[in-house]
């Protein structure tokens, strides 16, 4: 039976945490590794992640480098075979998933698998903002501004073992640069399930200010240069809009 590490990330995050830690209590598949990274919160988050009791929690709380420096300290207490990030503030969509994930997984030849994500008002968890709609994966569409929704992208331990984890030289475009480098450079063999996995609450550090977008967008074309991407500028900053529109426009059909 496949076992599926997933890695949280947080701090000072008391008031979202427990309704990530019940998500991933409330999946059917039960062969979890969860290990909760925290930065030293002082607000009564580590309190709560003590206090947890209905599933198994791996914890450390010392201060970090930033998010990525903390998911890379996660990664590498993972001892599970699959490898997902589940953001403090981030909820899987329903209670199949990690379900879906280990079904996908079984295949041995398939290395990672990605799906869809909505964005949801932070107060009220069924209004829906946006919603990131994936596709197949197709060599070329990174260059272009495309990327598969980070928190829905689960990877073989072997993977990260084999060609890397973030890089701390990216603050806000470093998950760009991580799935850049496995599906662009090294390509390796990914399946997209056309299915929502994630619930984000609406308003990430990426995208809170416009210094913080001009910012990633220019990480993100540093990524490209750094993978040997070839950049189309007019091409990914046209693509990467009318993405963006019709994210806000369209909603689930389920």
């Amino acid at each position: 039976m496949i076992k599926i590490t997933i890695v949280t990330v947080c701090c000072n995050s008391v008031a979202t945490i427990r309704d990530t830690l019940e998500s991933v209590a409330s999946q059917s598949y039960n062969n979890i590794e969860h290990i909760i990274v925290d930065g030293g919160s002082t607000d009564g988050t580590v309190a709560v992640i003590r206090d947890w009791k209905k599933h198994p929690i791996s914890l450390i709380s010392d201060p970090d480098k930033g998010i990525y420096d903390a998911m890379n300290k996660g990664i590498r207490l993972a001892t599970g075979d699959i490898i997902g990030i589940l953001n403090s503030s981030d909820l899987y969509y329903d209670s199949q998933v990690l379900e879906n994930v280990s079904q996908v997984m079984s295949n041995l030849s398939i290395d990672a698998c990605y799906a869809d994500l909505i964005y949801v008002d932070q107060s009220n968890l069924k209004k829906i903002i946006r919603y990131w709609k994936s596709c197949v994966f197709k060599k070329g569409l990174f260059p272009k501004g495309w990327m598969p929704p980070h928190p829905t992208f689960f990877v073989r331990r072997s993977i990260y073992e084999k060609y890397g984890l973030f890089d701390l030289n990216y603050s806000l475009a470093a998950d760009f640069e991580l799935m850049a480098r496995l599906l662009e450079r090294f390509q390796i063999r990914s399946v997209y399930v056309p299915k929502i996995f994630i619930k984000m609450r609406f308003g990430g550090a990426s995208n809170n200010s416009v210094i913080n977008i001009v910012k990633q967008n220019i990480e993100i074309y540093k990524a490209c240069k750094k993978n040997n991407l070839p950049v189309f500028l007019g091409a990914f900053f046209i693509i990467k809009i009318v993405s963006r529109i019709k994210q806000f426009c369209t909603r689930p059909t389920i």
